[in-house]
């Protein structure tokens, strides 16, 4: 699965979020540096052809939904970034995070614990 630019996740993200929506609603959801309409509409587009969305037609306008979920884009990249920026370590992932502070001591625990109920 191809990785996105950075303005195509964010875009992708609104259309997780907003499950289905025209271009104008995808525009409404945008609340920094908010491209042009018909910028916004080529990156829609884009994303079509890269087979992350899909649309519904009305007459000349279009409703786009992700076909792509969230869940499977970010599994597909989450290893691909842990084998370029962690050794393929989940331990130095998680390490990272732990020392940058984004991350409790509460927050590892409840982590185990999801971890430990699952096996």
């Amino acid at each position: 699965m191809e990785k996105l630019t950075n303005k195509e996740e964010e875009i992708m993200k609104i259309l997780w979020r907003l499950k289905k929506g025209f271009v104008k609603e995808i525009m409404a959801e945008i609340t920094d540096n908010k491209p042009h309409y018909n910028t916004l509409s080529t990156i829609v587009r884009n994303l079509e052809e890269k087979g992350f969305v899909d649309f519904i037609a009305y007459g000349k306008t279009h409703q786009y939904y992700p076909i792509i979920s969230k869940e499977n884009y970010y599994k597909a990249h989450v290893n691909e970034d842990m084998v370029g920026y962690f050794d393929n370590s989940y331990k130095n992932l998680v390490s990272f995070f732990a020392k940058e502070e984004k991350i409790s001591v509460k927050e590892l625990k409840e982590i185990i614990n999801l971890i430990e109920k699952e096996n």
